[in-house]
């Protein structure tokens, strides 16, 4: 019995509420008796007390066992004068607390060492019981073997690793990964501690949250407080540094941290201070989805942050293969009983991240009879209309969940507005989508990443060349941008004003802020700044898919308002369609079944075909153009409500067209010196969308392919030529921006004609005057939890894109697993 033990109750409770509240350090003072009657009355004291209950409220624990160990009198399973809690199966004894908390104890320069790397690292209170959780607590291991999965304690003196964890068996030697001979270890029963863990009044108990040790995520988290983000403060791996000038901080934060190996478009995590970026989250804080679907972490975050950051960073580390609760419990270390916590849960959060389509996504094919989600998801059977990358994301999603989906496409083949042309020599250009803006955490990148494609950086460099050949001086290029943005900025303002409730044209606003201009500042632009402008005119109409006196000048712009994909402009040199074919590979598609209408009046829902043959399923997705709905292609019973047709009604289906040319040598490269595309300043306004902007196709600058694109007011222009006066058009424009050379005849070309095809009619929606971005988000309603939609008319955030699109499938295959 220690001679500095406390004996009376009212002592011990004033010590219990101070001992972790002040900063107590032993002076040496040692209470000694001087009498044999007292260490008899000691004695006599041990006899009547053998053991003392856990005072912590709720705690099982009747007869306490110290996992410590520390101490030269550490009480094991007798006596202390206090138990400290840590969880219903996990204390230590007063005398273990003396040993590493009292300075003239063997164990206090072991607790300051550890108090000093956590103080520098970390954010929570380096206490003693934080100290016990760190480094005291022995680890546990499941076994391996298929047919047992028994919970091991480990000795204290062994440290689990991500390689233990993955081929521990019940017996084996750790020191040399032998198995003990002799009996079955597996035939040992488990200890009965771990049957409580999965009770949540046992989680309720926990002392403190689980801090994970030499997580994965630790690189992409170094500018967090680790025990902030889920992480230990005491490994190396989580060591934030110090003594730093702020300057070098700073150059750090311009260089987003990444993992050896992982691709650079990948940057999961928001980092401190760093502006909006999309499909980021926030490793310190749960998004409202999480807390809506783990409201028991609401209080206490720390073990679903700490679980959801090593989930998130093990797949952006190897996105090629399922990631399966299997291959993460691996890397889940921690001290404790938690760890069997831990490693429950993650199959939960794992399925969860699944479902929303935060892993386990892009082209990923996997096993029919190894499903992403287990069996509760699978009692249900889906129609899909529409192949393009909305509808084929949310059915690529739906199979790997194990659910029953049918593809309907009314065209001959798969892609919509994604379509290649691969009869180029050496090169794929594409009809539709090609150009991927901003690849930051982009679906497409990390489509690229599963499928080993490289995606090839656009440059910056766009020389504006006039006709007649000269090279525009990019000083005034500069000058004119400056004000085109200049303009935009006023329009931004315009639509601040609280008073300002109609809206109006974006083209007629333009035009009446350039003329204020014009008249307050007396500035005179020349001819040549004026067909600038112009120039920069039609890449508004290009982005926005319309002329600028059909587009809302309230909502033109609407989804800048939310974060936005950052980093390179990139061109898929190798087109979208490989993408298509592999999202598409195992999938029940049916080409050329046009839908003629959808029946949801009953149980199950009845499609029809337009040769009447039907279909039945529970839900049904439309994956098709904005332009099919708003011309009632397709006839709903009951008709489709109100509030949706408003909608739908209030966007317009903008009309961009392309022109490919193949020639027999590369004519332009002298003049535009490797440069991915040169921009043709418009001879007046109503010809600037008329061949704006011309893309060399060929990154290896090999092939002889330019693009140009035909938009606003042009694509009336040309609606009723042919491909050959299109043609013809085309190349009166080259020659005079080549004047000073001769410009060969093509020897192939393609022009489209998308306002034509009767199952697409469009390129991208925009927001028509009088309208708002909210649309977006009314055409994304379901019906009754059984019709839904998808496609880029339907993403608020990311509309006009291949992204949002896809992004739209996983949404909607997200909802419809969830019904």
């Amino acid at each position: 019995m220690s001679s500095g033990r406390v004996r009376t109750k009212k002592k011990a409770s004033t010590l219990d509420q101070s001992l972790d509240s002040l900063p107590l350090r032993s002076s040496g003072r040692q209470v000694r008796k001087k009498a044999a009657a007292d260490t008899a009355e000691d004695d006599e004291d041990a006899s009547e007390k053998k053991y003392r209950k856990c005072e912590k409220a709720g705690c099982t624990a009747t007869c306490p066992v110290c996992f410590a160990s520390a101490a030269e009198r550490c009480a094991k399973n007798g006596y202390t004068s206090r138990w400290y809690h840590l969880s219903c199966g996990e204390h230590f004894c007063n005398e273990c607390f003396d040993h590493y908390y009292r300075s003239h104890k063997d164990g206090y320069e072991k607790y300051t060492a550890w108090k000093r790397i956590w103080t520098s690292n970390g954010k929570s209170e380096p206490s003693p019981k934080a100290f016990m959780a760190d480094q005291q607590l022995p680890y546990w291991v499941q076994c391996t073997k298929p047919d047992c999965g028994k919970w091991r304690q480990l000795t204290k003196e062994i440290q689990l690793t991500s390689q233990i964890a993955r081929t521990y068996r019940c017996g084996m030697k750790l020191n040399n990964s032998v198995k003990v001979e002799g009996s079955d270890q597996c035939s040992m029963p488990e200890d009965l501690r771990v049957a409580e863990v999965s009770d949540s009044w046992w989680y309720s108990m926990l002392i403190l949250p689980p801090l994970l040790k030499d997580s994965v995520a630790a690189p992409l988290l170094s500018a967090y407080y680790p025990d902030c983000v889920g992480m230990s403060p005491s490994c190396t791996s989580t060591h934030r540094s110090l003594g730093e000038s702020n300057a070098v901080k700073m150059e750090h934060l311009k260089t987003p941290p990444t993992i050896a190996g992982m691709n650079k478009y990948f940057q999961p995590f928001y980092q401190p201070n760093e502006c909006g970026k999309a499909l980021c989250v926030r490793p310190d804080v749960m998004e409202l989805d999480e807390l809506y679907e783990f409201p028991e972490y609401s209080r206490d975050p720390t073990m679903y942050l700490a679980l959801r950051n090593l989930i998130l960073a093990l797949w952006y580390t190897n996105c090629k293969e399922p990631l399966t609760s299997q291959k993460c419990t691996h890397f889940i270390i921690v001290r404790g009983l938690v760890r069997i916590r831990c490693v429950r849960e993650t199959e939960r959060i794992l399925q969860f991240m699944t479902r929303k389509g935060l892993i386990n996504t892009g082209i990923l094919s996997v096993n029919p009879d190894q499903p992403l989600l287990p069996k509760d998801y699978h009692n249900k059977s889906v129609i899909v209309v529409g192949a393009g990358p909305a509808g084929l994301a949310a059915a690529r999603q739906l199979h790997n969940f194990g659910i029953k989906v049918l593809v309907l496409e009314a065209k001959e083949r798969i892609g919509g507005r994604v379509w290649d042309d691969k009869t180029f020599k050496g090169i794929t250009v594409g009809k539709g989508a090609q150009i991927v803006n901003g690849c930051v955490n982009n679906p497409v990148a990390l489509m690229c990443e599963q499928l080993g494609i490289k995606m090839h950086k656009l440059g910056e460099k766009c020389d504006l060349i006039q006709e007649g050949g000269r090279i525009t001086d990019p000083a005034i290029d500069k000058r004119m941008d400056f004000h085109f943005n200049a303009i935009l900025d006023v329009v931004a303002d315009w639509r601040k004003d609280k008073n300002q409730h109609q809206d109006v044209p974006l083209g007629d606003k333009i035009q009446e802020i350039y003329k204020v201009f014009i008249q307050e500042s007396g500035i005179q632009f020349s001819e040549l700044e004026e067909k600038v402008l112009q120039f920069h005119l039609s890449n508004l109409e290009y982005a926005c898919g319309s002329k600028l006196h059909e587009v809302s000048a309230r909502s033109w712009d609407h989804n800048e308002f939310f974060a936005q994909f950052a980093g390179d402009h990139t061109l898929l040199s190798s087109g979208y369609s490989t993408i298509m074919e592999k999202m598409a590979e195992g999938l029940d598609i049916r080409l050329k079944v046009p839908v003629r209408s959808i029946d949801y009046s009953r149980e199950e829902v009845q499609v029809t075909a337009t040769d009447g043959t039907q279909w039945t399923a529970q839900k049904v997705l439309l994956a098709i153009p904005l332009a099919i709905l708003q011309k009632g292609a397709i006839q709903f019973n009951p008709a489709l409500p109100e509030r949706k047709m408003k909608a739908i009604n209030s966007l317009g289906a903008g009309v961009i067209e392309k022109i490919s040319l193949q020639f027999p040598y590369r004519f332009w490269d002298s003049k535009i010196q490797g440069a991915d595309f040169f921009g043709h300043i418009p001879p007046c306004s109503n010809k600037r969308g008329l061949f704006s902007v011309f893309y060399d196709m060929d990154p290896q600058r090999k092939c002889c392919v330019l693009m140009s694109v035909i938009t606003g007011d042009a694509v009336a222009t040309i609606k009723n030529l042919d491909d050959k006066q299109v043609l013809q058009q085309c190349m009166i424009i080259l020659r005079e921006l080549f004047k000073e050379q001769e410009v060969p005849d093509p020897v192939k070309y393609f022009v489209t004609r998308w306002n034509k095809d009767p199952w697409i009619q469009m390129a991208y929606s925009f927001v028509k005057t009088g309208g708002s971005g909210e649309a977006y988000d009314i055409i994304a309603e379901d019906i009754q939890g059984t019709i839904f939609f998808a496609g880029e008319a339907t993403n608020r955030h990311f509309p006009q894109t291949v992204t949002g699109a896809y992004l739209s499938g996983v949404r909607e295959a997200s909802k419809i697993a969830a019904f």
